[in-house]
């Protein structure tokens, strides 16, 4: 008798620590019988039907939870009793008693008795929801950040330091000409043909050996052969246990470099006669100077006038005179090395700058001109012939210059020496 009532304490020991054990387990552990009513809720369970075990036992799921909402729970309990397989799913469930929606990892498994027959089912649910919630964050914050990476005016990708891709935005993809998904985790040159990934990885390679920010301009030829400029900006990181990895941000900026060359074409460029202008000239003329003082070069400058100007556009006007002064640029132009500078000084007055030449070559080079002219009638319209003349002023460097004016200036005088001496003519001012 002693030995019976000590086995029962004792299996009643047992069930009363699997009981607390159950209880803190930090999950809902529940059984079932066949009809669905509770034969077991632990402490948990009790917490959240906000009801006593004793309540609960002998009841079903509808007492519990909004089951015209959600029945997913039913659903699955009939999959384990009926297939008497284990489960182990997803389940989101309305509480009645708070009108919270619960979303539960839950693992089900059949009861069987000693013949094999299913006699209900016991299931250990843990909530996720706080978890579920953080994973719809986490996606939404993933699908805004793809919304505005995708459709900023740039070309965005990370790229660890063994060259491989961890990221790319649709207009890198669209780019090289692959989904974004077959691209991210391939390294550079499986992707992009070798001659352009070597390209770009010379600057990436920069970025990681310095590990600092940087601001680049960068420049690529297409298979077209055309130009494309890109103002890319690349930071360094590396996360806890990862590979050093850059993150580039690369704008196409090529319409921009264009415009700023057009611009600078502009305003180089004398509008009416598309030679250089007055600005440009001088410009050079002044770096060219110095170049030729510093290393003892020779140098000259030939100023051109047309003669009696103003009697071609008091006959015929203004837009023949301008013509005149289109034609001579157009026939002297070929006519000059590549080197010298020939512009548009003002109305019919233009000049040339002749670097690293003779006093006797750049006065036959003045008289080769001159004879240009003579000798080639200005046609316009096709049905006026202007026999349009030049005077030419030479002046070449001297020792005593220190500045290009003082040589400019020379080849002014010359100018005028050489109108004053009946004009198309050629004059040396030393």
């Amino acid at each position: 008798m002693t030995n019976k009532i000590n086995n029962t304490e004792s299996l009643l020991q047992q069930i009363s620590v699997m009981s607390s054990v159950l209880d803190n387990i930090g999950s809902y552990v529940f059984s079932k019988d066949l009809a669905g009513n509770y034969t077991y809720v632990n402490a948990n369970v009790e917490a959240l039907f906000q009801r006593p075990a004793k309540y609960i036992i002998g009841k079903n799921d509808s007492h519990f939870f909004d089951l015209d909402i959600l029945d997913e729970l039913l659903e699955n309990d009939r999959k384990v009793i009926n297939e008497k397989v284990s489960l182990t799913s997803e389940e989101t469930n309305v509480i009645k008693s708070t009108g919270k929606i619960l979303t539960y990892k839950v693992i089900k498994n059949p009861i069987f008795n000693d013949i094999g027959e299913v006699i209900g089912l016991s299931g250990i649910s843990t909530d996720i929801t706080a978890q579920k919630a953080l994973e719809t964050d986490n996606l939404n914050q993933k699908h805004l950040l793809d919304v505005v990476l995708n459709n900023v005016d740039a070309y965005i990708y990370m790229k660890d330091a063994e060259r491989r891709y961890r990221y790319v935005n649709s207009r890198v993809a669209e780019l090289i000409g692959l989904p974004a998904e077959e691209i991210i985790g391939k390294f550079d040159h499986d992707v992009v043909p070798p001659k352009y990934a070597e390209h770009f990885w010379k600057s990436d390679k920069i970025v990681f050996e310095k590990n600092e920010k940087m601001v680049m301009n960068e420049t690529l030829e297409d298979a077209d052969k055309k130009v494309h400029h890109y103002l890319s900006t690349k930071v360094p990181f590396q996360l806890n246990g990862d590979l050093q990895t850059m993150v580039a941000f690369s704008t196409d900026v090529t319409e921009l470099y264009q415009l700023k060359e057009k611009f600078e074409q502009l305003a180089n460029t004398d509008e009416l006669t598309a030679i250089y202008n007055r600005r440009y000239f001088f410009e050079n003329a002044n770096r060219e100077f110095k170049r030729a003082k510093r290393h003892q070069q020779p140098m000259a400058v030939i100023s051109l006038d047309v003669d009696h100007f103003k009697a071609v556009n008091d006959q015929y006007g203004h837009p023949i005179g301008d013509q005149v002064l289109i034609k001579i640029a157009q026939l002297i132009a070929p006519t000059i090395r590549a080197e010298d500078i020939f512009a548009r000084i003002g109305g019919e007055e233009f000049s040339i700058l002749l670097p690293n030449i003779s006093q006797s070559k750049s006065l036959q080079a003045a008289e080769r001109l001159r004879e240009l002219l003579d000798t080639n009638p200005i046609l316009i319209n096709n049905n006026i012939k202007l026999p349009i003349k030049i005077s030419l002023g030479v002046s070449v460097i001297k020792a005593s210059d220190s500045c290009f004016q003082d040589l400019y200036s020379r080849s002014d005088s010359a100018l005028y020496k050489a109108k004053s001496h009946g004009r198309n003519h050629v004059y040396l001012m030393d």
